[in-house]
């Protein structure tokens, strides 16, 4: 790296930072990606559903004994499953964060060191180029053409120019030329004690799947409080029996909470992270994991994505009557003069050295570093004139036959520069009397993963956008090298509409897409999703940190700029294009078997509310009519058993199962669309049967319990055979071990004693039967037979 040089000024020296850290002046703004174990241990332990169970927890085995409280385990299961997988997630985060975690330069004694940002003292010069994020705040000391994109903290898109005596301010970012600055504001002094935090912490924040859940749960707690009170007024007639109707009375509330829905979320999120971070994935905010799964448009910049890091010289092509030589060295003079070398004139660099051309120490004049705005850079000399490197398209007129030579060498899928002196340029006024001496021939390194990875995505029906600051032919040719369609029709991003409407529409034909500026990049994004897209974009350079800002999903290269990975949700740290489809299953399972579950324990909602109500009714009517009180169907205990093999134990399972379908809005009415059918059919013909066996037994025989238990619990594992589809191996073995497992309770003595239920008689099997038959043939013709009739 050049040091900075610095009139009069070395930087602080050793014992001055010394000095400073023993003083406390430290940039002590952490980083925190994850959650400290103790509050882990909060979140997980004091909720309003552990809270709940709790309280009914003990009024049941204070009135029944310890075997009907065992439904509380699910508040152990609840606290340690939520508590071990995130604190998984939390190291594999904090892991993660500290490769990803971008260093600082500063100068000290006279060089510039690379430090952690932490690390920063009170007064520090800190050493920017392009791509760098400013982490702290201060005036600048010395600039070298710097230029500053504020755009994160003002909304304004244009790099400001920055000279001594300028402010810059932490959350901007360094687009062009390099600089130093005084550290003035540090730590929670500093605009980036709140911007890092905000950009990289642990979060289970706004997402629809969570705000869907949250939902149910605060309808459930509304239904909950009045149906209780019916409940329990109804059972109180029997007031002989107070003990009992406490215990059915808790019998009756507890199914209606769906205890497991928010463990099974945070579990599904946290295993996510922990199985993307295996791959090097690191997820800044975990509804990034919903996002990619929701995502249909997926927006790419070439370079970084496509290609891989870096690139090559293929040769240094004089124009016609040009000297080479000449050419050479007027490189080698731009690479020396360049504070800060971007990829390109890295691989010029390479090239010449290759070439054993060395430095000719031209006197500079001035320096004009590339921006992704001009795409060109140049060097004023004192004796040799004005050099300037850059896209052909931009630096040569229409009608320069050199120009259509570039053209056909990047319809190769060559990157073609070229090489130019001019009589005037500037960075505001532009250029002017260019001539042509050379073009600079580069050959990009495609990524041997990414055909493969973007015929996924065609298959995935998710539509990609390939978008690049690289002229249209050179950015089509890579194009129709990885196999996208659409690759021969290209578009110049400088003749794009100015309507956001005309370009949404282009945008909805066009794939392919070249000399995009930053700010096009947003618009494109903002554009896609004004026709209801759900947007990621992935990027790893500075010109792509405002998409990456407003995409839905910002996917950043870990090899890219502090910048971009600062404002991404998702990081890929091995900079694998090849890791995005993974990705993309990891959101479509969380999002796809939430959705399973949610609709098993929305079900149980659902019949358990019914039941209550019916039974409420009923025993309403009984009482005016004179009769026997109408008790409860359950205890506790057979909700227990009932909740854990048709609910408990496959929820577990089928939340961590693959799923290949792409997750669609809506999440909230489609789970009522099976949940209010399911609960219904479940609820409907248990009452049933339970008044017909009481009728046939009596109210003293445990056969009505015994009849209504097997009916409810055959019902429920037709609902869970529904959800588990589309079947392997192991869900139709899950759902055989439930239904096994219930069988084993009723057949083996101590088991169907400790449950209190016994072997039902010929009379009360054949009247489940019937009811089981009645209800699973109608719960089949509502949610699989019917949705099919009318899609045909």
């Amino acid at each position: 790296m050049t040091t900075p040089m610095l009139a009069g000024d070395r930087g602080l020296t050793a014992a001055e930072v010394a000095e400073r850290v023993e003083a406390g002046a430290v940039n002590e703004a952490k980083r925190h990606t994850s959650r400290p174990f103790s509050a882990i241990l909060r979140a997980n332990l004091f909720t309003p559903l552990n809270a709940v169970i709790g309280v009914l927890a003990v009024i049941a085995v204070t009135f029944g004994g310890w075997k009907q409280g065992l439904f509380a385990g699910v508040i152990i299961a609840n606290i340690l499953i939520g508590t071990i997988q995130e604190l998984r997630a939390k190291r594999t985060l904090d892991k993660l964060s500290l490769m990803n975690q971008a260093n600082a330069k500063v100068l000290r004694d006279g060089e510039v060191q690379e430090i952690a940002p932490n690390r920063i003292v009170k007064d520090d010069l800190v050493f920017v180029e392009p791509g760098d994020r400013v982490v702290v705040d201060g005036p600048v000391v010395e600039s070298r053409n710097l230029e500053i994109d504020e755009s994160l903290l003002t909304g304004e898109a244009d790099p400001v120019a920055k000279t001594p005596g300028d402010d810059v301010r932490s959350g901007s970012f360094a687009v062009a030329g390099t600089g130093l600055f005084r550290a003035e504001h540090i730590g929670a002094d500093s605009y980036a004690a709140k911007l890092v935090e905000e950009a990289s912490k642990f979060t289970l924040a706004r997402s629809e799947l969570r705000e869907g859940i949250n939902r149910f749960i605060k309808l459930i707690n509304w239904l909950i409080v009045p149906i209780a009170i019916l409940l329990i007024i109804s059972q109180a007639a029997d007031a002989q029996n107070w003990r009992d109707i406490i215990v059915s009375t808790v019998a009756g509330i507890v199914p209606m909470i769906p205890e497991g829905l928010v463990l099974l979320t945070s579990v599904a999120f946290a295993v996510g992270v922990v199985r993307l971070g295996a791959r090097k994935c690191l997820v800044q905010e975990l509804p990034a994991i919903e996002g990619l799964a929701r995502t249909d448009v997926l927006c790419l910049d070439k370079t970084g994505t496509l290609t891989e890091g870096g690139m090559d010289v293929d040769e240094i092509r004089p124009i016609e009557g040009g000297d080479r030589a000449a050419s050479l060295e007027a490189l080698a003079a731009l690479a020396a003069a360049d504070d800060s070398p971007n990829p390109t004139m890295q691989a010029v660099e390479a090239y010449l050295e290759k070439q054993s051309v060395a430095d000719p120490r031209w006197r500079v004049i001035d320096v004009m570093p590339f921006s992704s705005a001009r795409k060109w850079s140049g060097t004023r000399f004192t004796d040799h004139g004005t050099w300037l490197l850059g896209a052909p398209d931009v630096l040569l007129d229409a009608g320069d036959p050199v120009l259509l030579e570039a053209d056909m060498l990047a319809a190769q899928g060559l990157r073609v520069l070229s090489l130019v002196t001019a009589e005037t340029a500037s960075t505001t006024g532009g250029v002017t009397g260019v001539k042509a001496q050379a073009l600079v021939v580069l050959r990009q390194r495609l990524r041997s993963t990414a055909a493969a990875t973007l015929a996924y995505f065609k298959e995935q029906g998710v539509a990609v956008k390939i978008i690049s600051g690289d002229s249209p032919a050179a950015v089509g040719a890579v194009a129709a090298q990885l196999g996208v369609e659409g690759a021969a029709d290209t578009v110049d991003a400088r003749r794009l509409p100015e309507d956001p409407e005309e370009l949404a529409d282009l945008l909805e034909r066009a794939t392919i897409f070249g000399r995009v500026k930053p700010h096009q990049k947003q618009a494109f994004v903002k554009a896609l999703q004004s026709r209801g897209h759900t947007v990621a974009m992935t990027g790893d350079g500075v010109n792509d940190v405002l998409a990456l800002k407003d995409a839905d999903l910002g996917i950043a290269m870990g090899s890219g700029s502090a910048a971009a990975r600062s404002v991404a949700q998702v990081v890929l740290l091995d900079d694998e294009f090849a890791t995005l489809p993974h990705v993309v299953a990891e959101g479509r399972r969380v999002l796809g078997n939430i959705g399973r579950v949610s609709n098993l324990f929305l079900t149980k909602t659902v019949y358990a509310i019914a039941l209550a109500l019916f039974i409420a009714v009923g025993a309403s009517i009984a009482w005016s009519a004179g009769s026997d009180p109408l008790p409860y169907p359950f205890l506790p205990i057979h909700q227990s058993l009932i909740n854990a093999f048709t609910i408990g134990i496959p929820a577990f399972f089928l939340a961590l199962a693959p799923t290949f379908d792409r997750a669609r809005p809506g999440f909230v009415k489609r789970v009522l669309k099976f949940a209010i059918p399911a609960g219904i059919c479940c609820a409907v013909p248990t009452f049933a049967v339970y008044l017909a066996a009481l009728a046939h037994d009596g109210y003293d025989s445990a056969q009505p319990q015994t009849t209504a238990a097997i009916t409810l619990f055959s019902l429920a594992l037709v609902a869970l055979a529904i959800v588990a589809k589309p079947y392997v191996w192991w869900k139709g073995l899950l759902v055989g071990v439930c239904a096994g497992a219930f069988v084993l309770v009723l057949a083996v003595p101590p088991f169907a004693r400790f449950y209190e239920l016994s072997l039902p008689g010929v009379w009360n099997t054949t009247a489940a039967a019937i009811a089981v038959g009645c209800g699973a043939a109608t719960l089949l013709f509502w949610l699989v037979v019917r949705p099919k009739h009318l899609a045909d």
